[in-house]
């Protein structure tokens, strides 16, 4: 009998692109195995474009609500698909309800507030072993005590020309003649992840000046960051913010030639699609969630009061974003 896997996927942007390592690792290793994926709405466009993913469940669950009754309606609709084993990479009680309500035999997830007898593959969770998102990810792919493969996949998502031509003329715009040079400012989880909006100008300016064209990338959330630092280089760059949905994001990104990026969703993003990148890091850790990029350069100070993790600056300095200098990346920008 074939397997059918359905994976309880991740909220965040950045760790469902991380997940990808390991659907490549389950197609690999598991022949013939059908994979499905359950997430929230802002995710399935990324699950569209990994083709190791045969379908993407969209779970419409208000953020931080528990919604037993529909879980378990939910639930209930996918008894019958045939699946075989489900995983999830997510930890709370919450999300384990809609696979036990499914009936599915296996249901593999690490250990993490009371779901014994919810799940029934329960794994222990050791973040010394494990210190990587997608190590974390990958090992519930593996049988109980089974190593970890040295070399993880690296995330591949695949991008449409035509896609980006199209979305170029909703904006206005033709295709660049010049090279491109992405910049993606925002951070959902808070400002301590974000390089100031200055120090992106400066660095817009410099490459404006030689010879690149500039894009700024960015939610709606991230609408008034990207039109400040636009603002800084009187509106010479091409300001996306707000405007492009998450699929015409990645086929806008795949015509950049190198992008500077906050520890964000886009820079998992930008490194899925094997740009060149430049990755800033504040409040967060480089070894916790690094982008799966063989062109990746990380900026980290590693000072004394961080990884913090916060939002915002519990010391209110947020010296390790603005000591990282502008000229700093413009050095890491010339070689490439």
């Amino acid at each position: 009998m074939a397997e059918k896997v359905l994976i309880i996927g991740p909220s965040w942007v950045g760790d469902m692109i991380l997940a990808q390592s390991l659907f490549m690792l389950l197609k690999a290793s598991r022949p013939g195995v059908t994979i499905d994926v359950a997430a929230p709405t802002w995710t399935v466009p990324l699950l569209e474009r990994m083709p190791e993913v045969h379908t993407g469940i969209t779970l419409p669950f208000r953020h931080g609500k528990f919604d037993l009754m529909q879980r378990i309606r939910i639930g209930c609709k996918l008894r019958g698909a045939g699946y075989t084993q489900t995983i999830l990479l997510t930890n709370s009680l919450k999300s384990a309800i809609v696979p036990f309500c499914a009936g599915i035999p296996r249901r593999t997830g690490f250990v993490g507030e009371m779901r014994y007898g919810l799940l029934n593959d329960m794994r222990p969770l050791d973040k010394q072993r494990l210190p990587k998102t997608v190590e974390r990810f990958a090992v519930l792919g593996l049988g109980i005590g089974e190593d970890i493969p040295q070399s993880l996949p690296l995330p591949r998502l695949s991008a449409s020309k035509t896609g980006a031509v199209a979305a170029l003329a909703k904006l206005g715009r033709n295709l660049p003649e010049r090279p491109v040079l992405g910049l993606c400012p925002g951070a959902e989880y808070g400002p301590a992840k974000r390089w100031p909006e200055e120090h992106y100008a400066a660095v817009a300016r410099w490459a404006l000046a030689n010879g690149w064209d500039v894009w700024l990338f960015g939610s709606e959330k991230d609408a008034a960051i990207t039109r400040a630092i636009n603002q800084h280089t009187q509106n010479a760059c091409l300001d996306v913010g707000g405007k492009t949905t998450l699929a015409e994001t990645i086929d806008l990104m795949s015509l950049t030639d190198t992008v500077i990026s906050n520890d964000s969703g886009l820079m998992h993003l930008t490194a899925a699609l094997d740009k060149n990148l430049v990755a800033i890091y504040g409040s967060s850790d480089p070894h916790h969630t690094p982008p799966m990029s063989n062109k990746a350069s990380i900026m980290h100070l590693g000072l004394d009061c961080g990884p913090c993790f916060k939002r915002t600056c519990p010391l209110g300095h947020l010296k390790c974003l603005k000591d990282i200098s502008p000229n700093n990346v413009i050095k890491r920008l010339r070689p490439l």
